[in-house]
């Protein structure tokens, strides 16, 4: 509840932001942190803890819409793999064998590179690369259930592939599936942050973390430590964090765990 409560609150807040707030003032640039500027300012003189709660905002924004399209194509894939021929599981295997042999910063750089950056890129190339775990734990799921009692029945009346994997299997799934989604979450926050800072992300006048820290490194030798060290610690926290609510949540959903 904590936890879901201080991700809402920077929602709320990185909305309320706006670039008026985060605009240069140069008559307070490269101030330390105070009362009036918690995590200081910048060489322009904008506020660093605008700048951070923005974004960690977008970070989150993007994460999410990330971690739900590949989430779907993971519960897709595995549902396929689950409940067609043979053929087409040992096809989803290869694809999946393929995808995991590909390292996946390298694999967002050039999809992202691909569609054009930005957010659209990240979205695209996380969404592409995330999916591979959750999938082979869906396939698992389903392969365990196909051969029910209940599931061979549905077949002898003739259901078909979809009403049995809609009606018997997604109710099995759904727990491993809302886990799978929130630990999928933090992933995809670092790798939007990795990508950004290499410069192959978000574009430099987007309130990014990875464009705060890209930004930071040349101002590093000067002393100003806290440009990189707030915003940093901040990601950290928040990646943290959603882990944690993923440890929760498969506490909640998995009675096995939650019985040792």
């Amino acid at each position: 509840m904590i936890i879901t409560s201080i991700i809402l609150i920077i929602m709320i807040l990185g909305a309320l932001i706006t670039d008026e707030i985060t605009s240069p003032n140069f008559s307070e640039k490269n101030q330390f942190p105070s009362l009036r500027h918690p995590f200081g300012t910048d060489w322009l003189g904008r506020d660093m803890f605008f700048r951070t709660i923005k974004g960690l905002r977008n970070s989150i924004l993007i994460g999410t819409i990330a971690s739900l399209v590949s989430s779907v194509i993971a519960i897709i894939v595995g549902g396929l793999a689950g409940t067609m021929p043979k053929w087409v599981d040992n096809l989803v295997r290869m694809v999946i064998d393929l995808v995991m042999g590909i390292p996946h910063l390298i694999f967002i750089i050039l999809i992202s590179v691909f569609v054009g950056k930005g957010a659209k890129g990240i979205v695209i190339g996380v969404a592409l690369t995330h999916w591979v775990s959750l999938a082979r734990v869906i396939r698992n799921e389903v392969l365990q259930v196909r051969n029910e009692q209940y599931v061979l029945i549905s077949r002898r009346f003739g259901k078909s592939n979809w009403y049995i994997f809609k009606n018997h299997m997604i109710p099995i799934v759904l727990p491993q599936y809302i886990i799978g989604l929130v630990l999928m979450f933090p992933h995809a926050i670092l790798h939007e942050a990795s990508v950004t800072f290499l410069g192959f992300g978000l574009s430099p006048e987007t309130a990014a973390i990875g464009i705060i820290l890209s930004e930071s490194m040349k101002h590093l030798i000067s002393g100003m430590w806290h440009l990189a060290f707030f915003p940093g610690v901040s990601l950290v926290v928040l990646v943290l964090m959603i882990n944690k609510l993923g440890e929760n949540l498969t506490l909640i959903l998995n009675p096995y765990l939650t019985r040792e």
